[in-house]
């Protein structure tokens, strides 16, 4: 970047990575990150190195009986989106590399991650809507991959298996924490996720691609006492576009609304399968092109005491996908949910979804 002969037209690297981001709805939520991944740490292996910042305003907001102005410039009823906030900042550090064992499509990811959370009159923790908490977890994963292509994979394979990890500070400090108050309670948060998910990719017929993809999850905690952390948890059902403003796990279900599946109080156990036929309609450098079958069902419970491994809401359609260099991966898909969620009418049914950035 700083040297100038490089700037013709313009500056290239070795793959580096700096994302500058903003995303806004109003005065209802509001993120800011920026993030950086050196893909080749030391310029000779695979390892990689990222970094990460990010600040979240999130508002829920109150009516305001006075009007703006207390009322004198303004004598009519207002909606104050400052009633109710939570700001959360989040700072982690990455390392990735590959392995030689068992073998060369072996990888491992390390992070350290630390969250600060600001609550101003928001119910999220039980107990406590004004105060402070704070998160800090190692997430590891191992994984091996031998697709042969990401965009449009023939054959191949991937596994990945997850833990994320608090320490248990509960265990070690002693205290009583059935009489203690919410915000000494959740001054240090605590939870462990485990998370699995395998994708297989066949040739069935020219360039008729069978892909099947089953995925598991979850969440646990260490003391009785205080429970699973109020921040984590499976979001199910929908397109999977929706954010997660605290670390919830949006997990999609397509021919469902987005987070319908999720039990009252939270989902800390998923499951997940697809089955999916696709065919290519172009692959060239400018785009890739193809079109979409599938069957998929889930589920998630709120524990093991009422896991269900057979209970899963199912849905089928058609969809197309296309990545275009530009822009990256867009799809849109309609599905068919045939289950009906907790006997409400309507909330399976036919539903178009839209695709961005992402493959079921």
């Amino acid at each position: 970047i700083f040297d100038k002969k490089a700037w013709q037209p313009l500056p290239t690297g070795d793959g580096q990575k700096l994302s500058i981001r903003a995303q806004t709805n109003g005065k209802f939520y509001q993120n800011y990150s920026i993030s950086f991944v050196e893909p080749w740490l030391g310029g000779k292996k695979p390892n990689s190195l990222s970094v990460s910042f990010s600040h979240t305003i999130q508002s829920r907001g109150g009516y305001n009986p006075y009007g703006s102005s207390g009322g004198y410039t303004n004598p009519y009823p207002t909606y104050d989106a400052s009633n109710s906030n939570m700001k959360i900042t989040s700072v982690s550090v990455g390392f990735g590399r590959r392995l030689k064992w068992p073998d060369d499509f072996f990888s491992l990811y390390n992070a350290l991650s630390y969250r600060y959370y600001d609550l101003h009159n928001y119910s999220l923790f039980p107990g406590l809507a004004t105060g402070t908490a704070n998160q800090l977890s190692l997430n590891n994963i191992i994984s091996r991959s031998s697709v042969d292509q990401p965009l449009y994979s023939r054959r191949g394979s991937a596994f990945s298996l997850g833990l994320d990890f608090t320490l248990p500070i509960s265990l070690w400090n002693g205290k009583d924490y059935t009489t203690m108050s919410s915000e000494e309670k959740f001054q240090w948060l605590e939870y462990y996720k485990w998370d699995f998910k395998a994708s297989w990719f066949t040739q069935l017929i020219g360039d008729l691609v069978f892909h099947a993809k089953a995925e598991y999850g979850f969440i646990g905690y260490y003391n009785e006492d205080i429970g699973p952390a109020p921040t984590e948890g499976y979001e199910v059902g929908g397109d999977g576009m929706g954010y997660a403003v605290y670390g919830k796990t949006i997990v999609g279900l397509r021919g469902y609304e987005n987070g319908s599946l999720t039990p009252v109080g939270g989902g800390f156990i998923y499951n997940k399968y697809v089955f999916e036929l696709r065919y290519p309609i172009a692959l060239t450098q400018a785009a890739t092109i193809y079109g979409l079958t599938f069957l998929e069902s889930g589920g998630t419970w709120k524990g093991f005491s009422d896991y269900n491994p057979f209970g899963l809401y199912r849905a089928g359609g058609v969809g197309v996908r296309v990545f275009l260099p530009m822009l990256g991966l867009l799809g849109i898909d309609w599905a068919y949910g045939f289950d009906t969620v907790n006997g409400r009418d309507g909330s399976g049914g036919s539903r178009f979804h839209f695709i961005l950035g992402q493959q079921f």
